[in-house]
């Protein structure tokens, strides 16, 4: 895999990230398609909702894994290019949420290709460029989501915590933190948000599911 041509590695990648592992999971474990479970997403989130805490545990693991093994991938093919290390994570990002192996057509009559938010394979893609990011961005991650309760939130935090953490460590240590590294936070944080269109008015109407203690609290 050493030395793939550019195209070859950001194809492969985005493949990766288009493995869906929730679909797959919950398929498995219940007969149902994820695609028909509330936000019809096919992250850890809604695949817990679907089939249960420790499906949804094992789908947000290989979701994260999709977005380290895309850029691992992209660094052992080219240690220098930086940017076909943003763009490989950013690659399996879209895969994860416009998945060709999730092909579908809508009841208007269009075609298009199901997936998840993208947060999990962000916080990969993180990970693969500077492999300590997780240990911020992974328990800040856990501790919003069960104390704010809103999985967007969550899902937004990862991107952003990324474009700081390549940013400061841009700003103090440009020879381990390369500048373009701070883009791979900034891309993915447009797709999430264009992903999240509908939770995000939701928000701010109001209406989004909690989840977590202050989802107890509330019953």
């Amino acid at each position: 895999m050493e030395n793939l041509p550019g195209f070859a590695v950001i194809l492969i990648t985005y493949l990766i990230g288009s493995i869906p592992f929730g679909w797959i999971f919950v398929k498995i474990r219940t007969g149902n398609d994820i695609r028909d479970v509330q936000s019809g997403r096919t992250g850890g989130t809604n695949a817990m909702r679907a089939a249960g805490l420790p499906i949804g545990i094992l789908t947000a693991f290989l979701d994260i894994y999709k977005g380290t093994g895309a850029v691992q991938l992209a660094i052992f093919s080219d240690s220098q290019n930086f940017w076909l290390h943003v763009f490989a994570g950013i690659a399996a990002i879209i895969g994860h949420n416009y998945s060709i192996f999730l092909i579908q057509r809508s009841p208007t009559g269009r075609w298009r290709l199901a997936g998840g938010a993208g947060g999990g394979t962000t916080m990969g893609g993180a990970i693969g460029l500077w492999p300590p990011s997780g240990l911020i961005i992974l328990p800040t991650a856990i501790l919003l989501f069960y104390f704010v309760g809103y999985a967007s939130i969550t899902t937004i935090s990862v991107a952003v915590l990324s474009i700081f953490i390549f940013g400061i460590g841009a700003y103090l240590d440009p020879s381990h933190f390369p500048w373009e590294y701070i883009s791979f936070g900034l891309f993915s944080l447009g797709l999430i948000l264009w992903a999240l269109k509908r939770n995000i008015k939701a928000l701010r109407a109001g209406t989004e599911r909690l989840h977590g203690y202050r989802a107890r609290k509330k019953t």
